[in-house]
């Protein structure tokens, strides 16, 4: 028996669809998830040569944290990329335990409201087999996760801001 928690943040982006669209997933990741509490930040990833195409996949590593070790964390794979719409990518090999989830499902959904006022909905699944943990499990992902959901896109929406240089295609 499996369990989804899901949660969802909006904003709006005054920057060019391209810019909303690419920025989080096409940019220096350790930008992105800068830290939290528990969460580690990002270091840097590896394997990563095909990131942003569909199929593909990066290794991340974390620094060290109250959680972690460091190092090596876990593994991103692209689900899905609509051009300018819509990414899916899918978090999961962890290598440090993270209350019973078993993998995490991020969307990045843009729409272009008018011309540099692009409506951003981010959403994440988390995916949980413990049944002792989902009343654990809920209460992390709808108040830590959702917060620290809120600093990621603030920190991604800075970087569209600033026209952050592309990493991958």
């Amino acid at each position: 028996m499996e369990m989804k928690t899901k949660v969802t943040v909006k904003s709006i982006f005054h920057c060019s669809l391209e810019r909303a669209f690419k920025t989080p997933m096409l940019c220096d990741v350790s930008k992105v998830h800068t830290g939290y509490g528990i969460m580690p930040r990002v270091t840097h990833c590896t394997d990563d040569a095909d990131w942003g195409k569909p199929g593909s996949s990066k290794k991340v590593f974390v620094a060290a944290s109250l959680t972690q070790k460091g190092g090596f964390g876990s593994v991103d794979n692209v689900i899905e990329r609509l051009e300018n719409k819509y990414w899916k990518i899918e978090i999961n090999n962890f290598q440090s335990w993270m209350l019973g989830f078993t993998k995490f499902v991020g969307e990045w959904k843009t729409t272009e409201i008018e011309e540099n006022k692009i409506l951003v909905e981010y959403t994440y699944t988390l995916y949980s087999e413990t049944p002792l943990l989902y009343p654990l499990n809920w209460l992390f992902t709808r108040t830590f996760w959702k917060t620290y959901m809120k600093q990621v896109i603030e920190n991604i929406k800075q970087m569209a801001y600033n026209n952050e240089p592309y990493l991958y295609e």
